[in-house]
Order: C-alpha cells, then sequence, then structure tokens
C-alpha cells in the first residue's frame, strides 16, 4: 500500500478488506506499505484518505484478481465463465456442487503448462484511486463539565461521541481512532500551551517535562456511537474518521466550559482553559459585579 500506518490499524484494516472480498485467512495476508521497490504511487496517510482511498484501490486490484481467477477456475471445471460465482474463497459452477478454491485457481496459474497460452500466468494486480472529491463525515459531541468555583480546577466528567464516518471497516479501530481524537481535543482546549517568557522571549515549555500532556485520569470514559450513511465518493462508502473526534473536542468542551460559567457572569475562556485562567475570569467577573 502506498499508505503508512501512523497507529492507526492498516495492517488489520486493510487486510480485512481482502479477506472479505477474495476469501483468503487473514494469517495468509501480509501488507507491504511505503516500499518503493514494489508500490509506484503513493500519497500518505494525511487527511483521513487510508482507509476510503486505499482501500478503494484495494478492492480495484482485488476485483482484478478475481477477474482473472474466474477465467481460470471456469477452464479448470470446464464451464463457461459467465457461469462461475465466487463466494468465501470459492469459485463455483452455478447449480452444482462443483468448487475450486482461489488457493488452487492461483496454484494452477502459476504452474507451467496447466494452462493454454492465452492465460497470463499471473495473478498480481495493481490499482491506484483517485476520488473526485474529499468526503466529509459529520457527528455530535455531548460533553458534562465540573468546574471548582474556589479554584477553577475543572473536570470532564462525561463525555459522548455520535458520529458518521460512513461504512465502518473495524468498530473497535474506529472507537480508538475516536478516543485518541478526542483526548487530543480536550487536551487542546483544557492543557497544552506554548508558553514564552514575556521578557527574553524564551520559549519555557520546549519539553514535555514543562508542556502540559494529558493522562488517563483527566478522562472520562468516552462513549462512541457510530450512526453511518455511506458516501458515494468511493465505491466503499468510508468517510474519513481520524480528525472527527479532535475537530468535534475543541467546541464541545470550550462551550461546556462557557455554559457552566455564564451564571457566574463568564462568557468567553482562551484555550487552554487552564485553572488559573478560569479563576481569573471568575474573579474578574465578580470584581466587575462589585463594581
Amino acid at each position: 500500500m502506498g499508505t503508512l500506518s501512523q497507529g492507526q490499524g492498516h495492517d488489520v484494516t486493510y487486510k480485512q478488506i481482502v479477506h472479505e472480498q477474495l476469501g483468503l485467512k487473514l494469517e495468509h495476508i501480509t501488507l507491504l506499505q511505503g516500499d518503493t521497490d514494489v508500490i509506484t504511487f503513493g500519497r500518505g496517510t494525511f487527511g483521513s484518505r487510508s482507509a476510503g482511498n486505499g482501500g478503494a484501490a484495494l478492492q480495484m486490484a482485488n476485483h482484478r484478481i478475481l477477474d482473472k481467477a474466474r477465467k481460470v477456475a471456469a477452464h479448470m471445471m470446464e464451464a463457461a465463465a459467465e457461469d462461475i460465482e465466487f463466494a468465501d474463497g470459492d469459485f463455483t459452477v452455478a447449480g452444482t456442487d462443483r468448487k475450486v478454491n482461489i488457493a488452487d485457481v492461483a496454484r494452477t496459474l502459476y504452474t507451467p503448462f496447466a494452462l493454454p497460452g492465452d492465460f497470463e500466468p499471473t495473478l498480481a494486480a495493481y490499482a491506484s484511486f483517485r476520488p473526485a472529491a474529499p468526503t466529509f463525515p459529520a457527528g455530535c459531541h455531548v460533553c458534562e463539565v465540573e468546574i471548582d468555583e474556589a479554584t477553577g480546577a475543572i473536570e470532564v466528567t462525561r463525555y459522548t461521541v455520535v458520529d458518521d464516518v460512513g461504512t465502518v471497516v473495524n468498530p473497535l479501530l474506529l472507537k480508538g481512532q475516536i478516543h485518541g481524537g478526542v483526548s487530543q481535543g480536550v487536551d487542546q482546549a483544557l492543557m497544552e500551551d506554548v508558553a514564552y517568557d514575556p521578557d527574553s522571549g524564551q520559549l519555557v515549555s520546549g519539553s514535555f517535562m514543562d508542556y502540559c500532556m494529558p493522562r488517563a485520569d483527566d478522562f472520562p470514559a468516552i462513549e462512541v456511537v457510530a450512526n453511518g450513511t455511506a458516501t458515494t465518493i468511493n465505491p466503499m462508502g468510508i468517510k474519513g474518521a481520524g480528525e472527527a473526534g479532535c475537530v468535534g473536542a475543541l467546541p464541545c468542551v470550550v462551550s461546556a466550559i462557557a455554559d457552566a460559567l455564564a451564571p457566574l457572569g463568564v462568557h468567553d475562556i482562551p484555550m487552554p482553559a487552564t485553572a488559573e485562567r478560569i479563576w481569573r475570569a471568575i474573579q474578574g467577573a465578580k470584581a466587575g459585579k462589585a463594581a
């Protein structure tokens, strides 16, 4: 594949597609990615393109393999190619119990002199896919926050996501990506800050010792619900999911904070909404009311 996994689970996703479309066992499938010795074209992984674009290219290659293999299977079973059906890795003559497995077809195709000379002795297929437009996932994020008025400390107590990312290939991997995106968004909304010394301009948050990063106990259990409608942009109906969690988390968390502080007269909190900034905003609102 011309995409590169950065932890999204391509090794599982692409194997699932091959397993479903060619009927091969997962343990018999090997993923090679980013190797220019065998891959002539690729556009990377950015922009949630892998499952939709890479998966579409993989499906195109699988179909080309099946087109070749169906003709060989027809020859092996002495039947017309249009009478050959394929399911779960087996080619079957329609209306009969005669069948051959795709592995047997490949073995025959690669056996010298087993077939007439007009058969191409390979099942290899290559494909590239260019979508006509980007996909647009949609969703709804809802969170509950609790803020200590005396200290400004904030806790996210509940978080729920309903996302439409089109066809879901692997629900567990999807939830993992959404969880990661939400974590990044909540982190940016509440913690991450590039800080400079006001006098010297020196960066004072230049390492993870000084730059705040979230931990597991900063989050509640994140509930993710898929409510997908297939896109027509690619043949598998897949929409992007990689950015969905982060894109929704930022306005969701900041809006929840603003809603919680509105009764105190605070209507805007710049990110990151740290405890200190929240406390100062509360004190400022109280001072304004007192004045």
